[in-house]
C-alpha cells in the first residue's frame, strides 16, 4: 500500500556476472550500515557536485559586467554588478572558492572604478564594503549548503541499509526454487514501505510471504520490521503451515493492541514448497491470487481466503487457515505481487491489467525466468502508471528443473 526509482532486488545473470552467497548478502548491509553511522568519511568531506549550469553564473554574471563595461564606457557603475558575484560562487562551490571569488571581485571593482577615476569615491566605498559582506554571507552559505549535501549523502545510505537489513535482497535459488524480485517503496526517502517479503529455506521446505500492511509511514514500516522478525524466527520451527499464518496473525493482532490502532492489519500469501512434489502449498490471507505463467498462458490461480493476518480473532470458529495444493513444475513460473502492481493507473484512469500484459509479452513462451518476469513487470507498470503512489512489491518462483 504504497519518482520514485526503482529498487530491483535480483538481478539475471546479464546484469550481474558474479553473484554473492544467500548469507554473504545478507550480512553486507549490517556492514554498510556501522560505516553510515560510523561518522564522516573522505568522501563524505568532498563538496557536492552542483549542477553543471550553476556553475557556469558567476561567469556569465562577470561576462555581462565586462561587456557592459566596453558597450557603454559612460556607465561607470558596471562594476557593481559583481557584489552578487560570491553568492552565485555559494551555489555551485566551495566555501574556499567562494572567499576567493569574494576577493576577486572587490579587485575587479577596484579596477574598474580606477579606469574611470572614481577610486575614493563615497557611492564605490560602499559597493566594496558590500561585496565584502556579499562574500561573507556567500561562505556562510557554502558552508551549509555542503553540509546539508553531506547529511542528506548519510542520511540516504543510512536508510538504503535499513532497507537492505529489513528488506534482505532476493537470492537468485532458494532450496529448490529459482526466485527474483522487485521493490519499491512510494516514499523515496524512505526506502521502506508497507509492502513486504522473505524467503526462508527451512527444513520443512522452502517457505515464503509476500504482503503488504494497511496504511502508510513509519508505523507501517514498524509493521513490516515486527512481522519478518516473527516470520524468519517461526518459519524454521514451525512444521505446519497453517499453524506459522496463527502465529503470523497474533503477531500482527500484538501489534495492533500496542499501537492503539485496531484496524490495523496485513494482507498476505503464505507458500511452501518441497522438492520433489510438483505442487506448492498456499494460504492466502485477504490478499491478490497469485498468477502463473505455464506453457505459453497466464492465470490467475483463485484459492480460498482467510482473513488478514491481525483480524483472525473475528472469525465465527476458530479453525485453522485453508491451504490451497497449487501444482508448479520445472518451466513454470509463480508470481506473488501486491496492489502496487494492479492499481496502478494511467493518465486515464485505468488500472494496470497484469495479466493482459503478461499474455501480451510472454503468450506462446514455453518458459519465462524469474528474472525476466519481474523486470518486465516493474518497468511496464513504472511506464503505465508514471510516478508511484503506492508501495510496489514482486516475487517470481519457477521450480528448478
Amino acid at each position: 500500500m504504497s519518482a520514485r526509482p526503482e529498487t530491483p532486488l535480483a538481478t539475471g545473470p546479464a546484469a550481474a556476472p558474479s553473484r554473492k552467497p544467500a548469507a554473504e548478502s545478507r550480512r553486507a548491509p549490517a556492514a554498510v550500515l556501522r560505516r553510515a553511522l560510523a561518522g564522516p568519511t573522505a568522501a563524505d568531506r568532498e563538496p557536492d557536485v552542483a549542477a553543471r549550469w550553476v556553475r557556469w553564473l558567476p561567469a556569465l554574471l562577470i561576462l555581462a559586467d565586462l561587456l557592459i563595461e566596453v558597450v557603454l564606457p559612460q556607465a561607470t557603475a558596471a562594476g557593481f554588478l559583481l557584489t552578487a558575484l560570491p553568492v552565485l560562487v555559494a551555489f555551485g562551490f566551495g566555501a574556499l572558492a567562494t572567499a576567493l571569488s569574494g576577493v576577486g571581485a572587490v579587485a575587479l571593482q577596484l579596477v574598474l572604478a580606477a579606469r574611470v577615476g572614481h577610486l575614493y569615491e563615497h557611492h564605490h566605498l560602499w559597493v566594496y564594503l558590500s561585496t565584502l559582506i556579499a562574500a561573507l554571507a556567500g561562505v556562510m552559505l557554502s558552508h551549509q549548503r555542503t553540509r546539508q549535501a553531506r547529511h542528506l549523502v548519510r542520511a540516504r545510505t543510512v536508510s538504503e541499509a535499513l532497507q537492505r537489513t529489513v528488506l534482505h535482497p532476493v537470492p537468485e535459488q532458494v532450496g529448490a526454487l529459482r526466485t527474483a524480485g522487485r521493490y519499491r517503496a512510494a516514499q523515496a526517502e524512505v526506502a521502506i514501505g508497507g509492502d513486504l517479503y522473505e524467503l526462508c529455506d527451512t527444513r520443512f521446505g522452502t517457505r515464503v510471504l509476500l504482503g503488504d500492511v494497511r496504511g502508510k509511514g513509519l508505523e507501517a514500516v514498524r509493521t513490516v520490521a515486527d512481522l519478518l522478525g516473527a516470520f524468519r524466527a517461526t518459519a524454521h520451527e514451525t512444521a505446519d503451515l497453517a499453524e506459522l499464518a496463527a502465529l503470523l496473525d497474533r503477531q500482527v493482532r500484538r501489534g495492533a493492541v500496542e499501537c492503539g490502532d485496531e484496524e490495523l492489519f496485513v494482507t498476505a500469501v503464505l507458500l511452501e514448497h518441497h522438492q520433489g512434489t510438483g505442487a506448492v502449498r498456499l494460504i492466502n490471507r485477504g490478499h491478490l491470487d497469485p498468477v502463473l505463467l505455464a506453457g505459453g498462458t497466464v492465470q490467475t490461480l483463485h484459492c480460498p481466503q482467510d482473513l488478514p493476518l491481525g483480524l483472525g480473532h473475528l472469525r465465527a470458529q476458530d479453525a485453522p487457515s485453508p491451504v490451497a495444493v497449487v501444482p508448479l513444475i520445472a518451466g513454470q513460473t509463480l508470481l506473488l505481487h501486491t496492489d502496487g502492481v494492479t492499481e496502478a493507473r494511467d493518465r486515464a484512469g485505468r488500472f494496470y491489467p497484469l495479466t493482459e500484459r503478461l499474455a501480451a509479452r510472454f503468450q506462446g513462451r514455453s518458459t519465462v525466468a524469474p528474472e525476466q518476469l519481474v523486470a518486465f513487470v516493474g518497468d511496464d507498470v513504472q511506464a503505465h502508471g508514471g510516478p508511484a503512489t503506492d508501495d510496489l512489491a514482486l516475487l517470481a518462483l519457477s521450480p528448478l528443473g
